[in-house]
């Protein structure tokens, strides 16, 4: 009975060796020769090591498994087109991809990636294609000049040359996170593992079996099927895996080598940074980062969006570069914008999940500084925003330092854009270690966002600028 081992959006991972080293061990003690490895994308970047590796670092964990197939998600064009191909070259996996294409129109690095694919295991033909997010070039703008058509047709297209190839099963490794139900109500596929959302999912979708293992390697599904079309799954936890020395060895010392060890403040009281945390609502984390953006640019406002700051362990005692780079391992700007006072109240309503239909409905995605905000969960309606005290005025015009995707993506945030760019600072790690330096990180939840219930009373509720 042929089974498949499923794992995606690994990240930031690989800047703890021995958390990688757990994976590559979990995924090694499954193995065997009735086993496929299988990626559903974001598995090379972002994280600490990546950005000084340039991905290349996935390549210790794909040869230590032996990786079989693998899709692209948003994060494997961190570092550019030509990056992502050189990395593909070098991968021994077969990477797959149905929707993702040069600028001219040929297929994205034609001599690496194939659309579909077919393995045979026990007897068993199974058909693989891969399809990532089309919003790809908004949410990452270093995939810009690729194109990213249609996942569905591509999907369809994909699945009947599977089909006419007389596969027994076909399986579609997916970046599309949201759009995995959209997509199995579509096309006529047995399975899809599924990535680019970050919560575990493990139902069926009419007759499609859909699964998320979630970030950070912490979970591998192992799906077993036979010919007949009975398939078993079993969730696997990988914190009580064997470890792979040899991978830990690979990966150990090469944060410290690339000279990110200065400390720069010393944390008493650590600073969560889990998803539950910073999509919350107010976090002390993101405080931090908002008060650092609007220090470096002396803005009214700082803004966080929450996808930003990386998933991983709170940051507690001495707090080097490499830790603050972890919290948001991305190579953007910190800019300055100016908006109107209208425009700066619809920048904060988008803050709500509600609102920007981007995400998991309950999640809030903004992190703010020099702001005080009032939002009614249940109305779906902001009920105040002030900033320096005092009610958003629509006449006057106001400053934001936030991250430069921010101007660039219209999922998050979408009222901003390029035309409201006014300055241009540092990276963000480096403003939030400047900052550090200067002022430590003692950050506090302090009532910036309150999220309050239905019927609150006019004494805490501002009009819209008109």
């Amino acid at each position: 009975m042929p089974r498949l081992l499923h794992y995606s959006d690994v990240e930031n991972v690989y800047d703890d060796p021995v958390r990688v080293g757990r994976l590559a061990g979990a995924l090694r003690s499954l193995s065997g020769d009735d086993a496929l490895v299988c990626g559903s994308g974001d598995n090379t970047s972002p994280g600490v090591l990546s950005l000084i590796e340039r991905g290349r670092q996935a390549l210790d964990l794909f040869r230590a498994v032996d990786a079989d197939v693998e899709t692209f998600g948003n994060h494997d064009f961190d570092y550019g087109p030509e990056t992502a191909r050189s990395l593909v070259a070098a991968a021994p996996q077969t990477w797959v991809s149905a929707n993702v294409y040069e600028r001219d129109g040929d297929r994205f690095a034609a001599e690496d990636v194939v659309p579909h694919t077919v393995r045979t295991v026990d007897g068993v033909r199974i058909g693989f294609f891969g399809v990532t997010d089309p919003a790809t070039p908004s949410l990452n703008p270093m995939a810009g000049e690729l194109q990213f058509t249609d996942p569905y047709e591509a999907a369809e297209t994909a699945v009947a040359d599977l089909r006419a190839a007389g596969v027994d099963c076909v399986v579609a490794l997916s970046h599309l996170g949201g759009g995995d139900d959209e997509l199995a109500h579509r096309v006529d596929v047995d399975v899809i593992l599924g990535g680019h959302v970050h919560a575990e999912r493990r139902e069926w979708v009419e007759d499609t079996l859909l699964l998320r293992p979630g970030a950070n390697g912490h979970v591998v599904f192992e799906v077993a099927f036979d010919r007949s079309g009975a398939i078993d799954v079993t969730r696997r936890e990988t914190a009580d895996a064997p470890i792979a020395d040899d991978v830990v060895e690979a990966l150990r010392g090469r944060v410290d080598a690339a000279g990110l060890d200065e400390v720069v403040a010393h944390v008493d009281q650590p600073l969560d940074r889990s998803e539950s945390t910073v999509f919350g609502g107010e976090a002390r984390i993101g405080n931090f980062v908002a008060d650092a953006y609007r220090w470096s640019l002396d803005a009214d406002v700082g803004l966080q969006n929450s996808g930003g700051i990386r998933d991983g362990p709170p940051l507690s005692g001495d707090v080097s570069v490499a830790d603050l780079v972890s919290v948001i391992p991305f190579e953007e700007h910190v800019v300055r914008a100016e908006l109107t006072g209208t425009e700066l109240w619809d920048v904060f309503r988008e803050s709500a999940a509600a609102v920007v239909d981007f995400g998991e409905p309950e999640w809030w995605h903004g992190h703010v500084s020099g702001a005080e905000l009032r939002w009614d969960d249940d109305a779906n309606e902001l009920l105040a925003a002030r900033v320096g005290g005092a009610p958003i005025d629509p006449d006057e015009t106001y400053t934001v330092a936030t991250s430069a995707y921010l101007l660039h993506s219209d999922h998050e945030f979408p009222t901003l854009e390029e035309r409201h760019r006014a300055g241009e600072g540092e990276i963000q790690f480096e403003v939030l270690a400047a900052y550090a330096r200067e002022f430590g990180i003692d950050a506090a939840v302090d009532g910036r966002v309150r999220r309050v219930a239905e019927g609150q009373t006019t004494a805490d509720t501002d009009h819209r600028p008109q």
